[in-house]
């Protein structure tokens, strides 16, 4: 028997909750998916709200990532600190409300899901991703492990990847919104991708009205960002999984209109 994990790309916005509240139970019913891992840190367009929150998790996501929009909305913070089932990067300070890291009890076993957050251009005080990762490997004692790894590098993704080749059952990059060509399993048995891609408005920039992005590149005054509108996609990766060995058994990219 096998188990099919599916990882979403980081949600968008009103058009991201609204695709991913559409699709995803049907989809996740179709593909006879187990279990669903999000990236929710754009939810808002930037950060996420409790509410929004609630409502991936109602669309049927069974945990949702953060990265570096962690602390943009402040109400938040006592929501991460009750709730098990949502992660912030586990290298963030250990002041910080919430977890990096939680197993989870299915019917097919124990899945640990780890979220993490890279360095590289992300200015932010966080600690060595590659030391807590390496870390947290000897301690972990299920067989699926799931990592989200929130950075802007490719090398630095692809890095961590291979850190934890035939250590973690899947690992994906999320953050830069763009949906990478190279979900493979690598040579060890780990699934893997650099990038999920985006749950949000296809006619966009990363999610952003286009206008509001090029005005921003002409140096434009700095404001909020805006959500654009139209059409939406789902884009993630499917994962299948030995549920005995945890190894990746096949990856494979996911695009939802």
């Amino acid at each position: 028997m096998s188990v099919k994990i599916l990882a979403v790309g980081d949600i968008c916005g009103e058009p991201g909750l609204d695709i991913l509240t559409r699709r995803l139970k049907d989809y996740r019913k179709e593909q006879q998916i187990n279990f669903v891992v999000a990236n929710g840190e754009n939810a808002n367009v930037v950060g996420i709200t409790p509410r929004q929150a609630d409502q991936i998790f109602r669309a049927g996501v069974d945990v949702i990532t953060l990265g570096n929009h962690t602390w943009t909305r402040t109400e938040l913070r006592p929501y991460l600190a009750e709730r098990t089932r949502i992660l912030r990067p586990a290298n963030f300070g250990p002041q910080c409300p919430g977890r990096g890291i939680a197993a989870y009890q299915t019917d097919f076993g124990g899945v640990c899901v780890l979220n993490l957050q890279g360095r590289f251009t992300l200015d932010t005080n966080t600690d060595n991703p590659f030391a807590i990762a390496d870390g947290y490997m000897a301690e972990i004692r299920e067989k699926i492990i799931l990592v989200d790894f929130h950075a802007e590098g490719t090398s630095e993704k692809r890095a961590m990847g291979f850190l934890l080749d035939g250590r973690a059952s899947a690992v994906w990059g999320t953050h830069t919104h763009v949906q990478t060509s190279d979900a493979e399993v690598l040579p060890n048995g780990t699934g893997y991708i650099t990038d999920l891609g985006m749950t949000g408005a296809a006619n966009s920039v990363l999610g952003i009205d286009p206008e509001q992005s090029i005005g921003k590149f002409l140096g434009d005054p700095p404001r909020r960002y805006d959500a654009a509108g139209g059409p939406a996609k789902l884009e993630g990766c499917l994962f299948t999984i030995d549920p005995e060995t945890g190894k990746c058994l096949a990856a494979e990219a996911v695009r939802l209109r």
